[in-house]
């Protein structure tokens, strides 16, 4: 079982996959949008290209677990998307997962890594998506 993880913001979607096996995530990409349904296309071929059959989306809860802005932005995205790939007759499952601090990890990770402000800007979004899909691997084994 493939799993693609998000990380989606309201620019940007970091993705991350699993190996065929589901024991480690790697970084795929982070695609740019400027309305949603560009990022839909892409997300749809990712999907259909690497036979992924489950969609892990980091959920950004507040810290104190409520639902904030951010949160419900997310779920906006996906009534979107699962429009989208109604449209396209395709199904897929969705999960959300809490991704508290995922984006603030993979900074730390990139800072450790010695990587400049422009080249961490440029992959922080995919790996906040590998943090989230890692953890959830991890939670399954």
């Amino acid at each position: 079982m493939r799993v693609l993880g998000l990380d989606v913001g309201t620019k940007t979607v970091g993705v991350a996959l699993s190996d065929p096996l589901g024991y480690t995530a790697q970084p795929v990409e982070t695609i740019r949008y400027s309305v949603p349904p560009e990022a839909y296309r892409r997300l749809f071929s990712l999907i259909r290209e690497n036979g992924v059959d489950h969609l892990l989306v980091g959920y950004p809860l507040n810290m104190n677990g409520s639902e904030g802005p951010q949160a419900l932005k997310v779920r906006e995205f996906l009534k979107g998307f699962e429009k989208y790939l109604a449209q396209k007759e395709f199904s897929i499952s969705i999960e959300l997962r809490d991704e508290r601090l995922s984006t603030v990890a993979a900074e730390r990770t990139l800072l450790e890594a010695d990587l400049s402000r422009a080249k961490r800007k440029k992959v922080i979004d995919k790996m906040a998506a590998v943090f989230i899909l890692q953890g959830y691997l991890d939670s399954k084994s």
